[in-house]
């Protein structure tokens, strides 16, 4: 995951800079720089909008006693994209103006939900309203006191010191 991060880090700008250099040939310099800030301001105003459109929808779900994934994850694509759009370039842009669309956003959370369940990673749960189903999953109910660096817990008895339990009665 970290090379990747690397590779697109040093890929992304180099494809944008050559972009910019077609497209300044193709429609010439001010009107390549015109159409940057335009979606600039374009993803800001998409931004706003179903941005407050996407938390009305969590507090919904909230309200509701249902979980918010959906509803947060297209929060988090509108974050990105709203990010992208600010950045300069064409490249950027287009992926940004994709994940402003929200059969774009339904498709890339059934693709990314099913691989990270393929592998294991997430337990889900189902909890009031909830859709998942319970995993092999054992849960031990039970109450803790936090004890700092070497204090001693007034509550504890000998065992949950750490200490050693003398014997039981009538055994050596």
């Amino acid at each position: 995951m970290g090379l990747f991060i690397l590779v697109a880090m040093i890929a992304v700008p180099i494809i944008e800079i050559a972009v910019f250099i077609q497209a300044g040939d193709l429609i010439g310099l001010w009107p390549t720089l015109a159409t940057v800030v335009l979606t600039a301001i374009v993803g800001t105003a998409l931004l706003r909008r179903q941005g407050l459109a996407a938390l009305r929808r969590v507090q919904e779900s909230l309200e509701a006693g249902r979980p918010p994934v959906a509803e947060l994850f297209d929060g988090l694509c509108l974050l990105v994209a709203g990010a992208l759009l600010l950045t300069p370039g064409f490249v950027t842009d287009g992926f940004g103006l994709l994940l402003f669309a929200p059969p774009f956003r339904k498709i890339l959370l059934g693709v990314l939900s099913r691989r990270i369940i393929a592998g294991g990673h997430v337990h889900m749960r189902g909890g009031p309203g909830g859709r998942g189903e319970a995993m092999d999953t054992t849960i031990i109910e039970g109450e803790f006191h936090e004890v700092r660096n070497g204090e001693k817990d007034p509550n504890a008895t000998p065992d949950t010191q750490g200490n050693d339990l003398p014997p039981p009665a009538g055994k050596p």
